[in-house]
C-alpha cells in the first residue's frame, strides 16, 4: 500500500492545475479579504481568516482526489487495481492516504502567508498545532470526494465536487462568520464537518484544544463519508 500512496501523492503533485488552483487561489482569497476589506490592521480577523482559508485550501484540495479518481476510472486504472492482492478497503485507504498528503501545501502555503504578509503571531506550539490539525481534519472530504470519483463520471464529479466545496465552505462558515448569519442558518451550519473542521484550527489558533462536540461531530461525518467510499467502490468495481 505504500508503493501506492507514493504513486498518487506523486501523480498529484505533478498536476500543474492542482498545484495552481488548490494552493493559490485560497491564499489570493485571504490576502484579499485581510487586506482589501474592512478587516484592514485586525489581528483577530487575520488570524480568524487565516484558518477559515487554510481550511478551504485543505477542503479543495481533498474533494479534488475525487476528480483523480474518476479520470482513472475511465482510463482503466481500476481495472488494473482489481487484478492486484489489494482489497477494496486497502485501496480506498491508500487513496484517501495520498489525498491527505497533497492536502499539506495548501494549508502551509496559507499558514506562510498569514505569518509573513499579516504578521500573524502564534508560539509554536500553536503553528504546529494548527497545521496538524488541519491536516488530519480534512480525512473526511477527502473519502467524500473518493466516494464522487468512484460512484460518478470524470465530468460530473468535477462539478459535483465543485458545488460540495463552495457550499460546505460558504455553509460551514469558512469565507464569513456564522455568527453573522440568519439564525437558521446559523444552526445548520454549526453541524456541517467543514464548520467543525475549521473550528479545529480555530481551538489551536486561541491555544485551546479542540472541544468534544467538534471531535464527534467530525467522527461521525468520517464513518459516513468513509462508508460512501467504500460502498462507492465496490459498486464501480461491479461495473467497470
Amino acid at each position: 500500500m505504500i508503493d501506492y500512496v507514493r504513486l498518487e501523492v506523486r501523480r498529484t503533485l505533478r498536476d500543474t492545475t492542482f498545484v495552481v488552483f488548490g494552493t493559490g487561489m485560497p491564499v489570493l482569497m485571504y490576502l484579499l479579504f485581510t487586506n482589501i476589506g474592512g478587516g484592514d490592521g485586525d489581528q483577530g480577523w487575520k488570524t480568524g481568516t487565516m484558518v477559515g482559508m487554510a481550511a478551504y485550501g485543505a477542503l479543495g484540495s481533498a474533494l479534488a482526489t475525487g476528480t483523480g479518481v474518476a479520470e482513472d476510472k475511465s482510463i482503466g486504472w481500476l481495472r488494473q487495481l482489481r487484478i492486484t492482492p489489494m482489497r477494496p478497503r486497502d485501496v480506498v485507504v491508500g487513496r484517501a492516504l495520498a489525498g491527505s498528503m497533497t492536502v499539506l501545501p495548501s494549508v502551509a502555503v496559507v499558514l506562510t502567508a498569514g505569518a509573513l504578509v499579516n504578521d500573524v503571531r502564534l508560539g509554536a506550539g500553536q503553528w504546529l498545532a494548527l497545521l496538524l490539525f488541519l491536516w488530519l481534519g480534512a480525512l473526511p472530504f477527502t473519502l467524500l470526494g473518493i466516494g464522487n470519483g468512484y460512484r460518478l463520471t470524470a465530468q460530473t464529479t468535477g462539478v459535483v465536487n465543485t458545488a460540495c466545496n463552495l457550499g460546505l465552505a460558504v455553509v460551514g462558515g469558512l469565507w464569513f462568520p456564522v455568527s453573522e448569519f440568519p439564525g437558521w442558518l446559523r444552526a445548520i451550519g454549526a453541524y456541517t464537518p467543514a464548520h467543525r473542521f475549521a473550528d479545529l484550527g480555530w481551538s489551536a489558533a486561541d491555544g485551546n484544544a479542540p472541544g468534544l462536540g467538534t471531535v464527534a461531530v467530525l467522527a461521525a461525518w468520517l464513518l459516513a463519508f468513509g462508508s460512501y467510499a467504500v460502498v462507492s467502490y465496490r459498486r464501480a468495481a461491479r461495473t467497470v
